[in-house]
């Protein structure tokens, strides 16, 4: 009978250490598939030859560095003076329709960048409604009137503030709600004023918050495409699209690719210390909480005008325009062919969505299973693919794919007389791992919220029971992590659905998808067309903002 018993424990722990073990390779390859492209990237710019570093740095180099680091910090200013303002108004003063506007104030983030610059370049550009008007009425001839350039770095920053504001906006406001009104009333009872009050301790105290919203917006800004490429504006991003396709030059892209990498991994770890360190935010009592300010008159007026701006601008009057180039656009959105680019699309998001969350369970589970140096190291790497451009990942995994292919290809010819072709290069699964590496952060980041609700005590007691690790998972993490799960899933399918670079870059021959249909159409300058797979775009995008508005509307 002992003996039975001590080969059942011994069945039992062989088991589990199998399990420790799986859920460990399949971390580490999760992360490995992450740090291939960067890797990549570093190797290919680096035996490109100096000759090719010293024509970039003689002629494009300081132009795409100056162009970008303008962008971001215009952006920064911007999204930093309406996301903080923005929050301040909605948390800490009261005022008619202060309520609708703490969940209106989210929703520009259904907008990608580049759907709000094709809207406002068919209305403001010069044989837009609003100039052509602007002629008729005053008789003035096409150089008698200055007019802003809305295909320009300024144009492009005012686009990318309209959409990223509201992840500046969402955290100050969570940082201002959790504040004690302690610190905050003392420095009034030292007959300090109102405004001398908030940018002395408030702000200070929720700085680490709105610091790390700040950085999200500058990473989106280096890695985004479609917008600044559509204006003409030449940064890294378009560079690197630029050297691969127009110039075919393989090197080129590679180093001008390792330049972004070292800049956005640079902001990558500005954005974990600030993280870190935002729990710093909060101080006295936390039950004190901010009474708020009621307004009334000019002041309630200027708060309501204040507010109203960024969601007209960023998402009442787009969706408006949209809607009008849609119906003189002549696109039939149920046509074969636009069918056609809604399942190519919608394919890929639900694939890459499903692949990215199971990646996200392996690498989340085995963090919470053995915390350590291993599996935090892990989880690191995995995470770091939110900071990098998806051009960027785009070179990095079609150099070694590319190169895996050709050289197969030679050894099949030399061998059997069979050529293989490009079995990797130009898949569908190519441009998922591309999805995966861009996209891991935020289903890891939604999968251990809800993983952070599971006590461990539910651990202890499946394993006393007999379950294996990943019987654990299978029987008591996933069916309470559910909820968490179907959050992850839905924020990569709408993400996938609006990444436009990696897709322009790696996407199969003749796979086209709403992105790169409404990308096409707008660089041919037929914007009513770019308008219906824009809105579809758009309305994809407004689910995950839906929860997250019904988010705001339970904390307020």
């Amino acid at each position: 009978m002992a003996d039975t018993t001590m080969i059942a424990a011994r069945g039992a722990n062989r088991r589990k250490a199998g399990g420790t073990r799986l859920m460990f390779c399949m971390a580490w390859l999760v992360a490995g598939v992450c740090l291939l492209p960067m890797l990549a990237v570093a190797l290919a710019a680096l035996t490109g030859g100096t000759d090719t570093i010293q024509h970039l740095m003689e002629t494009v180099l300081p132009r795409y560095t100056m162009t970008t680091l303008s962008l971001v910090a215009l952006v920064a200013t911007g999204t930093f003076a309406v996301g903080v303002g923005a929050a301040w108004l909605v948390t800490m003063t009261r005022f008619p329709g202060v309520r609708i506007f703490e969940i209106a104030l989210v929703l520009p983030l259904a907008f990608p960048a580049y759907v709000l610059a094709y809207a406002y370049t068919y209305v403001l550009d010069h044989p837009g409604i609003v100039q052509s008007t602007l002629r008729d009425v005053t008789g003035w001839g096409p150089r008698d009137y200055w007019f802003p350039e809305i295909r320009s770095v300024g144009g492009a920053a005012v686009m990318l503030v309209l959409v990223l504001y509201p992840y500046v906006y969402l955290l100050a406001r969570a940082a201002f709600m959790q504040q004690s009104a302690s610190a905050f009333l003392a420095a009034r009872a030292l007959g300090t004023s109102a405004w001398s009050a908030f940018f002395k301790v408030s702000l200070p105290m929720a700085r680490p918050a709105i610091a790390g919203g700040v950085l999200l917006t500058v990473m989106e800004t280096i890695a985004d495409f479609g917008t600044v490429a559509y204006f003409s504006v030449q940064t890294f991003a378009t560079g690197i699209y630029t050297s691969w396709f127009s110039m075919a030059d393989r090197a080129g892209a590679a180093q001008l690719a390792l330049c972004l990498l070292g800049f956005a991994l640079f902001l990558a770890i500005i954005e974990r210390v600030q993280r870190g360190s935002a729990k710093y935010h909060q101080a006295g009592k936390s039950t004190v909480h901010m009474p708020p300010a009621e307004l009334t008159g000019w002041q309630a007026v200027l708060a309501l005008v204040l507010c109203i701006i960024p969601v007209l601008l960023g998402f009442a009057l787009p969706t408006v325009i949209l809607f009008d180039m849609g119906l003189s656009g002549g696109q039939d959105l149920l046509s074969h062919r636009y069918l056609g680019f809604l399942r190519n699309s919608v394919t890929l998001a639900g694939v890459a969505a499903a692949v990215t969350v199971f990646a996200a369970i392996c690498v989340g589970f085995f963090h919470r299973l053995r915390p350590g140096r291993s599996s935090a190291a892990a989880a690191y790497i995995a995470r770091l693919g939110y900071a990098v451009p998806g051009g960027v990942i785009a070179v990095g995994l079609m150099v070694p794919f590319a190169a895996f292919d050709n050289a197969l290809d030679a050894w099949m010819r030399a061998t059997f007389d069979i050529s293989t072709g490009l079995l990797v290069t130009g898949s569908i699964w190519l441009l998922v791992a591309a999805y995966l590496v861009r996209f891991l952060a935020a289903a890891l980041g939604a999968y251990e919220g809800g993983q952070s609700t599971v006590h461990a005590n539910m651990d202890a007691a499946a394993r006393s029971l007999g379950h294996t690790p990943l019987g654990t998972l299978r029987r008591v993490h996933l069916p309470l992590l559910t909820p968490s799960l179907l959050t992850a899933l839905l924020i990569v399918f709408v993400d996938v659905m609006k990444e436009l670079p990696a897709t322009l870059i790696m996407r199969p021959f003749n796979f086209d998808t709403l992105a790169v249909q409404a990308y096409r159409l707008a660089s041919d300058e037929r914007l009513e067309g770019a308008a219906v797979p824009s809105l579809v775009i758009v309305a994809v995008g407004l689910l995950p903002v839906i929860l997250i508005c019904r988010q705001v509307g339970k904390r307020r």
